[in-house]
This record gives structure tokens, C-alpha cells and sequence, in this order.
């Protein structure tokens, strides 16, 4: 048998420089005996006439045995078939089958195959870049050739070397270059050195051949472990670089959370834990070593495939088939199984009886179906069926999917179809998949009441825009070891960004997805520092969007889920920016943030100001809107400023002075509070508040994301709403009872002018008293169960009422001031009357009139609140309140000034006639009590007692104990009102007590009367007061 025998002959040419031989290959092909291999073998020696050059080597690469029509080689040991030959011929491990007259043949195992490119400098060899066919091209083209061979030939080895085109950008030269033997990477950088100093210019080489692959030649089984290494000979100045080139780009191979990158002398590794079709694809290894104007790079690559397993979708069609009657016997049901488009082959295996049917496609889906037969004679031993559908890939591996086929048999309540949605069983959700989106919709059918017939409930999206599902899937592989984790997050924020500027993500679905993106980004950048800036601000960007009011509504879609959403959000962004490289502050719609880094910071975020001493790389953030989506498990509270959050690596105490969404109501307390992570909740742990007067501030003794919460209720006085209806009830019978004294005793004491005008206001003054009095106590009680009529109407006579009152009692201080500076002057009761009757009751019908106009018509809570029926109280100087308490505030000075002046006029006169005329301690004592006697007369008819309720203005339940102290004293001393003006009326009036007794007198008779006469009457009232109680 004829054997065909390869052999490369080395030979050195001693002309080629004085000091190093140049080298050339060739090329021999031999056809012998079989049995004269082993005499050839032993002595292969060739001589050449040229006295200049000398074979130094013969060696056999290849041997070919002839068949018919073709032949089998394999290569010598030390040998190897090149990368060209295995991707042309088929080749099965170190054996080819080629054709006959094939001159393919095996090559040196450290053979190198160099591709590189020449930046030359200087227009010497601008010749090159005219037309090829040129004779200054062919004469250029050979000149730098010649010069390149002359001196790369040097090295041992050297094979071949081809210029393979030239461009512009200077002179730039591709060119080709083989060398069998054993190359080191100093000899190429020598020689590439010498070649650009020679003719001024850089270079850039890339070898293969010096660094080999080794990866599995199967394909690897999916989710298993794997290795891929990558070796080397040579002793080479840099550390290998690892590349994975897929169809959708390249990625560097790093170590993450699946891949592992080990580096040794000589040898490098990837081990891949799990592996899945991310990681399907060719493998690079690759050495930069660089020296002056020579850059090499030592490359090896090799493609690994994978076995895949498919994420299956498996559905029913129709999904709930519907057997109306027994007598249907059997339907037909279509199961279709769905998977991604790909290029594996699949095994697809079914149920037994299922009739298979033909695959189909649907844009970038494969859909595999299947018929099933569904009984619809429902018994103990039938039920819905089970499908299946089994994948099995190459490497074996099945990937099955199974569901149940929910039947609605006959006498089964179900929703009948309704448009898109089909019959559905009662007590089961059906789905219907998003168009153009991923995710699907759902809508449960319920049990009705009677029949079969079903309930539908509401639609429920969970549709999420496509890009943006996909920016997520990128975030959850980010830090796999595809590529470095600080670009892959600055790749994923920038996608982010995209979507948020370029869609509105409405719906509860897409700010879920939004948030996870954001939280995964959290866990995987937790032990990082992000100094991408425009990550950073990508980020912050998308985090702003999400807080637009105009996407509230998909916040607050479904409280349940919203709490942990939240919440994901605020630690996610928190966290992120905590660990952000930032040198200064930025602001967007709804976040924004600042930094600090002195001593003492003082930062202002959306009017929040921070005050943080002692912090170091201090970041404090603001947040709008996220108040709103927050849990509050306190129901008693509610959310009354943005959140705010800080962090920082040290700090001492921090203070915050919040600006309040809404205003604080008087006596309602303001918590400040921190968000808890532990509970999941505001707690107000190691936080203070400063108090009423400096409403906003907070300190705390620790870092976290802060807010106010507002108490939805007044504090309460203990016992004061018991003693308030206690004092208005004796209040309004003392004062009926007063007014019917009044009356009784009329014709009697009314016998001047001054004694008629006097008691002319106190009868106006009770009455206004007892009808406000009777208003509040109608009105308080329980105001929620009272119509907004009566309520508006009883705020009205309230506000009326007690403002005449007061207007009453100034036209009283007005007279008795009268009487005390002008003795002798005199009043007609017609004039008084006018006086009194246009400031006692026009005044206050004009007052109460045009704020009852002016507060669109006498509006709840513009005029009135319906929670109280009375004026409203909106803060300093701001509510209807004040139409009230500025001129019960000017008569009560005006009072308490007639009333001193009544007082100074009695003392005045008593040291007139103490001057005249010696007086005796017992008349002293007259004098004193006089005075005392007046005060007391005066002070509750005048409404001096009121002047307990500008204390309770001026302090709010939330300042202390003072506060409770004024509410107590002046309900006493002005719920009793009526009782004080009954006791200073009836008891120490003389005249209306001797008008009275006469009365009783008359009634009773003289005999029958043996009280002392004051006893007589005190009794009398006070049996009238506790008959009336």
C-alpha cells in the first residue's frame, strides 16, 4: 500500500546578516511503500547546492493513507491539524478524511499564526495607497515587504509573511505572519522593535497559537458546573483577560456570583457554577503585553455550546372547557406549550393519548400543542385531567411543564364569557396575556348567589412595559460575572432612564417592577462605591419619576403589596445614594439630595432644614409625594411633611426643622418619628419634638428616614367635657332663674333712670347668655350625628349671641363709666335704649352677617367646623375665630378699665371723707369690703372672666401643664357664668333682695315668714336652682 508522507524541511540562509541566519520553510510530500516508513523515517536528510544555505531540520508532520477517492491522515506526534483544515474538512479528532489530491497537512504545535497591523510615520511609502495595479504600488508594496521579511525572517521558525492591504489614517499596513517553531514573545517585540524604529511608526500584533483554550468539546449539560482554562508556555509579561463573544454583544468574564476567575503561573481558569445559555458562546483569553510603540496581544479562543432548557408557558384552549349537559359525553381540549424561539432540538413528549399536532410559530415563540380529551360525566373517579409536556435536550435533560384543565362541569356555577374574557369556573382566576407587554391580566370569577351563573370581579393588570421588564432581567444577571458590576450598573441605570423618560409607567404593575429594579441594583451594589456620575444621576432621575403625582393611583392600587413597595423604594434609593460617590447636591421634581462633609452641617433639602454635627460624609435625601404611600399603622396619626432621609459614616445628634404639609390645629400634638425596619413601621424611638413653639423641629439620636406625623385628634382635657356640661346646665337654669327674678321684681326696682338702665342690660345680657348657653349645649354633644342646618344655624346664634352679650355688657360698663366721671349728668332712658339696642344687637348682626357672606354663605369649614358647630380656627390671626375674639377682646378691656375706674372712684371717695373726718376701723373695713363687693358685683357681669380664654389662646394643651391649668379655670369661672351673675344679682344686690322678699312677703305672708330676711332669699334661689337640677 502507498503511503503519502508530509515533511516541513527547515533551512537557514548564513548570507542574510553577519550575525543572524535567516530562515524559510518548505514543504515536502513523499509517496512510499508502507513498509519502507520505518527506513525513511530513521533517515531523513536532504542536501541543497546553494553553499549559503543549510537545512537544519526535516521532520514528518503528516501520514495519509489512500482510499478510494480520497484519504485518511492523521498528524505526528507534537503535530496538529490547523484551524483552517477543521472547519473545511471533516475531521474526527486527529484523523481527516481529505480528498486525493489534498496538500493539507498538519502543523507544529507552537506554530503561531500573527495577524498585526503597521501604523508607519512619514510619507515614504505613500506609493502604497495607489491603484495595485500600478507599478509604484507594486514597487512599494514589495520595498516595505522585503524590509519586513528581512528582518521577522530572523526568527527561528519563520514561515511566511503577507501584506494583506494598506489604508489610510497615515499609512496604516495589515499584514499576516507564520512562524512554526517555538516563538517567544521578547523575539517578537525585538524584532517589531528594530522594524519601527527602522521605519518610524507602531504596531499591534495579535498571536494564536502562543496561548491555547481548553473547553469542552461537548455540549455542556444546563445548570451544571464547568470549566474553561486557558494555558500557556511561554512566560508572558501581563495577566490573561477573559472575554465571552455572544451573538448580542461581548462580554468580560469576571468573578461574580456564578463565574469564578482563577489566575496561575502559566494558567488561568474560569469555572462557571451554573451554567445556562448566558454563558453559551465563544471563550477568549487574551494576554496584553506592551513595550514602547509595540503592543502584542496573545489570543485563544473556542466556541462552547449548551444544552438548553426552555422556559415552557403552558395553557389550555379553551382554559375552562364547558360541558353544559352530561349528554355532551367528551370535548375536545387544546394544551399548547410555548417557548422562546431558539436553535436547539427538543424532544417533545405528551400524555399518553394526546394527539400531537403540527408546531407553529408566533413572532419569536415556538408553540408546541397538543389535543386532549376531556370527559364530562363527572364521578368520584373523574376529575379535571392533568397535561403535560416534556422537553428533552440533547444532553438528556427533561424540562417538564403540567397543569390542570379545570373543567366546569354540568350543575358547576361559572362566569359566563363576557367580550375577551371566556367562561370561567367559579372560584378561579382567568388570564389573558398582555399584548406587546409582559405579564398578564387576570379577573376572578366568584360564586354567586343562586344558579350557575358566576360573579365577575374587576380586572387586575400586571402588565409591564416590555423595555422595562427587560432593564430588570438585566439588573438580576448584573453581577453573574458578565462584565465588571460597576458598568453593568451604569448600563442598567442608563436603560432605566430611558424607560422612565419615554413612558409613563402607569399601573401598579410597572412601579413594582420599577422598585425591583431599584432594590435588586441595592443587593448587588451593596459592598460597592458608585462613582459613575451619570449613573448616579440616571438613577436619581428615575427615582424622581417614580414619586410624580401622576402616577399616585398605581401606588396606592393595592394597599396590601404597597407597604413592602414602599418601603423597597425609600431603603433602595436611601442605600444607593449612601454608597454614590457624590461631591455635591442635586435636585430633581421629586428627590432631592445634598451632601456634607465639615463639621458641622447644615443642609436644606425641599425646605427641610438638617442640622448634623460631627458627621462625615454626610447625605441626606428628600422625598415627595412618598408620605402618601407609606403605611401608617397608627390610625390615630397621619403623615404631616415629606420624608427626609440621612445618612452618614459618624455623627452626634441630628435636628431636622420640617415644613408642614398642613398646618397644626391648636392642641393637636406633632410626633416625630423614624421609619423602623425592623417593625416595618413609624416609630418615634430616640426622636423628640421641640414643642408648640418651634412646631417643625425634630432631634433624634440616631440616622434613618424621618417625618412628622400629626395627631388626627386634639389632645383631650381629663374630666373637661363632663364639667363643661355641668356649669352650662347650672349656668342656664341660674339664669332663668335670674331673669325671672328680674322679672318679678321689675316695677320695684326699676324706679330711676340709672337703675333701669342698669337692669335693662342685665336682663339683655342673661338672655344672651342663656340662648348661646343652650345652643353649645345642643350643639356639642355629639355634633357628627347633627345636620349641617342645625349645625350651620347653631354656630350662627352661637356667634351672635355671645357677641351681644358682650356688646351688652359694654353699654353697661359705659354707663356705670358715665355715672362714676360725670355725677350730675344725666341719661334719658330713650336715648340709652337707642344707644344700647344699636351696640348691643346691630353691631353683632352686622359682624356675624358679613363673615357669614363673606365665608361663601356660611361654608363648613370656611365659617363653621362640622366637627365642633362653632367658628373656625385656622392659626394666628387666620379663620372666622377672630371675628369674635377681637371685640370680646376690646370689651374686656374696655370693662376691666370702667371697671377700675369704678373702683378707683370709691377709693377716691373714701379718702376724701377720711381726710374730712376720722373714720373707725369698723367703717375702714366698710370701705374695703365695698370695693371687694363691687369687684365681685362687676366681674361676672362684665365677662372679666373671659380673660382666662386669651390664656388658653396663648397656651396650647401641647406646652404642659399650665395650659391644662387655664382650661380648667376658665371653664369653672365662665361655664358658671350664670350662676355668678345669679348669686351677684340675687344675694348681694339690697334692693333686689328687698324687692324679692317683699314679693315673698305678699305670696307667703308676713307670720309664716321667720327667716332672717338674706337667709329668705338665698333659700329661695337655691331651692329654685336644685328644682331645676
Amino acid at each position: 500500500m502507498w503511503v503519502f508522507i508530509f515533511l516541513y524541511i527547515l533551512s537557514l540562509n548564513s548570507q542574510a546578516s553577519a550575525t543572524e541566519n535567516s530562515t524559510q520553510m518548505y514543504y515536502a510530500k513523499l509517496i512510499i511503500d508502507r513498509s519502507a516508513i520505518e527506513i525513511i523515517s530513521s533517515n531523513l536528510s536532504f542536501y541543497v547546492k546553494d553553499n549559503n544555505v543549510n537545512i537544519d531540520n526535516v521532520r514528518m508532520t503528516t501520514k495519509c493513507d489512500k482510499n478510494n477517492g480520497s484519504k485518511t491522515c492523521r498528524c505526528e506526534h507534537g503535530h496538529k491539524w490547523s484551524d483552517e483544515v477543521l472547519l473545511k474538512e471533516g475531521c474526527d479528532g486527529n484523523n481527516c478524511t481529505l480528498k486525493a489530491d489534498s496538500n493539507s497537512m498538519c502543523t507544529l504545535n507552537t506554530t503561531v499564526d500573527i495577524t498585526g497591523r503597521f501604523k508607519l510615520g512619514g510619507d515614504n511609502y505613500t506609493d502604497c495607497l495607489t491603484d495595485k495595479a500600478s507599478s509604484k504600488y507594486i514597487s512599494c508594496h514589495a520595498r516595505l515587504l522585503n524590509q519586513m521579511k528581512t528582518l521577522y525572517s530572523k526568527i527561528r521558525g519563520f514561515d511566511s509573511l503577507a501584506i494583506i492591504q494598506f489604508s489610510l489614517g497615515s499609512i496604516i499596513v495589515d499584514f499576516t505572519m507564520k512562524i512554526v517553531s517555538d516563538v517567544s514573545s521578547g523575539e517578537l517585540f525585538n524584532k517589531s522593535t528594530d522594524l519601527t524604529e527602522t521605519l518610524t511608526g507602531s504596531m499591534t500584533l495579535e498571536t494564536k497559537g502562543i496561548v491555547n483554550l481548553e473547553v469542552s468539546k461537548a455540549s455542556v449539560p444546563y445548570d451544571s458546573k464547568t470549566v474553561v482554562i486557558c494555558k500557556t508556555e511561554r512566560e508572558l509579561k501581563a495577566k490573561p483577560q477573559w472575554n465571552l463573544n455572544r451573538e448580542d454583544g461581548s462580554f468580560l468574564i469576571t468573578n461574580g456570583s456564578i463565574s469564578k476567575v482563577e489566575i496561575k503561573e502559566k494558567e488561568s481558569s474560569v469555572t462557571i457554577k451554573n451554567v445556562s445559555e448566558l454563558w453559551q458562546g465563544e471563550y477568549v483569553c487574551l494576554f496584553v503585553e506592551k513595550e514602547g510603540q509595540i503592543t502584542i496581544n496573545h489570543k485563544a479562543n473556542d466556541t462552547m455550546d449548551v444544552c438548553l432548557k426552555p422556559k415552557i408557558d403552558i395553557s389550555a384552549d379553551p382554559a375552562f372547557p364547558l360541558c353544559k349537559t352530561e349528554e355532551d359525553s367528551v370535548l375536545y381540549v387544546i394544551v399548547k406549550c410555548e417557548i422562546k424561539n431558539t436553535t436547539e432540538k427538543y424532544n417533545v413528549s405528551w400524555q399518553e393519548g394526546a394527539i400531537v399536532l403540527p408546531m407553529t410559530t408566533d413572532k419569536d415563540k415556538l408553540i408546541y400543542s397538543a389535543k386532549i380529551i376531556v370527559d364530562c360525566k363527572k364521578d368520584k373517579g373523574n376529575s379535571s385531567p392533568d397535561s403535560y409536556c416534556d422537553f428533552t435536550n440533547e444532553c438528556n435533560q427533561v424540562q417538564k411543564a403540567s397543569m390542570t384543565v379545570e373543567v366546569i362541569y354540568p350543575q358547576d356555577p361559572y362566569c359566563s364569557a363576557e367580550g375577551e374574557w371566556g367562561n370561567t369556573k367559579a372560584g378561579f382566576t382567568a388570564e389573558i396575556k398582555c399584548q406587546d407587554k409582559a405579564g398578564t391580566r387576570e379577573r376572578k370569577c366568584s360564586l354567586g348567589g343562586k344558579g350557575r351563573e358566576g360573579i365577575w370581579g374587576d380586572e387586575v393588570s400586571q402588565c409591564v412595559e416590555q423595555d422595562l421588564a427587560n432593564v430588570l432581567e438585566s439588573a438580576t444577571i448584573s453581577d453573574i460575572g458578565l462584565g465588571i458590576l460597576a458598568t453593568n450598573a451604569a448600563i442598567v441605570f442608563e436603560r432605566f432612564v430611558k424607560v422612565t423618560k419615554t413612558s409613563k409607567l402607569p399601573g401598579y404593575a410597572n412601579i413594582n417592577t420599577s422598585v425591583a429594579v431599584l432594590s435588586t441594583m441595592d443587593k448587588k451594589l451593596n459592598n460597592s462605591v458608585i462613582t459613575n456620575e451619570t449613573a448616579i444621576e440616571n438613577f436619581l432621575f428615575s427615582s424622581s419619576h417614580l414619586l410624580n403625582k401622576s402616577l399616585e393611583d398605581s401606588w396606592n392600587k393595592d394597599t396590601t403589596d404597597n407597604t413592602s413597595m414602599a418601603e423597597k423604594f425609600m431603603l433602595s434609593v436611601e442605600n444607593l445614594i449612601k454608597i454614590s460617590n457624590m461631591t455635591g447636591g442635586t435636585k430633581k421634581e421629586n428627590l432631592h439630595v445634598d451632601v456634607c462633609n465639615s463639621s458641622n452641617c447644615n443642609i436644606t433639602v425641599f425646605n427641610v432644614s438638617v442640622v448634623l454635627s460631627g458627621g462625615v460624609n454626610v447625605k441626606t435625601a428628600a422625598f415627595k409625594q412618598l408620605d402618601k404611600y407609606l403605611p401608617n399603622l397608627d390610625n390615630k396619626t397621619e403623615v404631616n411633611s415629606i420624608i427626609v432621609s440621612t445618612t452618614a459614616d459618624s455623627y452626634s445628634d441630628i435636628t431636622l426643622k420640617f415644613e408642614m404639609i398642613k398646618p397644626r390645629p391648636r392642641n393637636v400634638e406633632l410626633k416625630c418619628v423614624f421609619w423602623d425596619n425592623e417593625k416595618h413601621a413609624f416609630s418615634s424611638d430616640g426622636c423628640r419634638w421641640e414643642g408648640p413653639s418651634k412646631e417643625g423641629h425634630c432631634t433624634c439620636d440616631h440616622l434613618s428616614s424621618f417625618a412628622l406625623l400629626l395627631s388626627k385628634e386634639p389632645l383631650d382635657v381629663p374630666g373637661l367635657t363632663y364639667l363643661t356640661y355641668a356649669a352650662l346646665s347650672v349656668s342656664v337654669l341660674s339664669l332663668i332663674v335670674t331673669l325671672v327674678i328680674e322679672l318679678i321684681v321689675w316695677s320695684d326696682v326699676v324706679k330711676t333712670s340709672t337703675l333701669y338702665l342698669r337692669h335693662t342690660a342685665h336682663v339683655n345680657i342673661c338672655l344672651c347668655l342663656l340662648i348661646g348657653n343652650l345652643c353649645f349645649l345642643a350643639s356639642s354633644s355629639n355634633p357628627e350625628n347633627i345636620s349641617d342646618l342645625w349645625c350651620r344655624t347653631s354656630a350662627v346664634l352661637k356667634h351672635f349671641c355671645y357677641l351681644a352679650m358682650f356688646f351688652w355688657t359694654f353699654c353697661l360698663s359705659a354707663t356705670l363709666l358715665h355715672q362714676a366721671v360725670f355725677l350730675f349728668h344725666k341719661v334719658s332712658k330713650a336715648n340709652y335704649l337707642r344707644f344700647s339696642l344699636v351696640v348691643g344687637y346691630a353691631i353683632p348682626l352686622i359682624i356675624v352677617f358679613v363673615t357669614f357672606l363673606t365665608c361663601n354663605g356660611g361654608a363648613e369649614g370656611v365659617y363653621y367646623l362640622e366637627k365642633t358647630c362653632w367658628l373656625v380656627y385656622g392659626g394666628l390671626f387666620k379663620g372666622t375665630f377672630y371675628t369674635f375674639i377681637i371685640p370680646v377682646g376690646a370689651i374686656v378691656f374696655i370693662n376691666v378699665f370702667s371697671m377700675l375706674v369704678v373702683i378707683m372712684k370709691l377709693i377716691s371717695h373714701h379718702s376724701e371723707i377720711h381726710q374730712k373726718t376720722d373714720i373707725s376701723p369698723e367703717k375702714e373695713k366698710a370701705a374695703a369690703k365695698t370695693v371687694v363687693r363691687s369687684i365681685i358685683l362687676l366681674t361676672p357681669i362684665f365677662g372679666v372672666t373671659w380673660i382666662f380664654g386669651f390664656a388658653i389662646l396663648i397656651f396650647d394643651l401641647t406646652s404642659g401643664p399650665a395650659a391644662y391649668a387655664f382650661e380648667y379655670i376658665f371653664t369653672v369661672l365662665n361655664g358658671f357664668q350664670g350662676f355668678f351673675i345669679l348669686l351677684t344679682t340675687c344675694f348681694l344686690d339690697r334692693m333686689t333682695r328687698e324687692a324679692l322678699l317683699k314679693h315673698i312677703k305678699k305670696k307667703v305672708g308676713a307670720p309664716q315668714l321667720q327667716l332672717h330676711d338674706t337667709m329668705a332669699i338665698s333659700l329661695v334661689c337655691l331651692i329654685a336652682i336644685s328644682s331645676s337640677l
